[in-house]
């Protein structure tokens, strides 16, 4: 998993907090609470984390070891009982 990017909260600006880190220790960051909104986005390589931008267009992202690589997205809103896919 790419520790640079993660998820964020969503609403009237296109990346707002809360950051959505996909690692860390149990117990710590945000507490979730109904109404949030935000993004779950993973970017999983085959082999190491590590990334670098593509300076030829400043947003393709490639891995420094060359593995395959797949990202995708979905967004949830927090709910009284859990929690709501908005997207898939």
């Amino acid at each position: 998993v790419v520790r640079d990017f993660g998820g964020h909260g969503i609403g009237r600006e296109f990346h707002e907090d809360p950051f959505v880190g996909y690692v860390g220790d149990p117990g710590t960051g945000y507490v979730l609470v109904p109404g949030m909104c935000f993004t779950i986005e993973p970017m999983i390589n085959a082999g190491a984390p590590d990334i670098y931008i593509d300076r030829g267009d400043g947003w393709v992202v490639r891995t420094k070891d060359g593995s395959d690589s797949a990202q995708w997205e979905i967004q949830v809103v927090v709910t009284e009982d859990g929690y709501e896919l908005l997207s898939w």
